[in-house]
């Protein structure tokens, strides 16, 4: 096995744990580090979100959202 050079340890420690495994598993790591990365994408959105930062243009776009209405009420369970 060859490794990059500037490689941290634990990046050398997964790439040597998955050449280990068979592919069905290598797969099933690749997987969860995939769920891994993208929970961080929605840890970000949720930090964004949650900032007491204004947003003008956000709100602006609230306001008029619910000035326009709909035929059926917003349902939080459906967003």
């Amino acid at each position: 096995m060859q490794l990059k050079v500037g490689m941290s340890t634990e990046t050398q420690e997964i790439v040597s744990i998955c050449e280990a495994l068979p592919d069905a598993k290598r797969s099933e790591v690749a997987d969860f580090a995939r769920f891994l990365l993208s929970r961080e994408s929605d840890e970000e959105w949720e930090r964004r979100l949650a900032a007491s930062t204004p947003r003008p243009r956000l709100e602006a776009f609230l306001r008029e959202s619910a000035r326009e209405g709909g035929d059926e009420p917003m349902e939080i369970d459906r967003l």
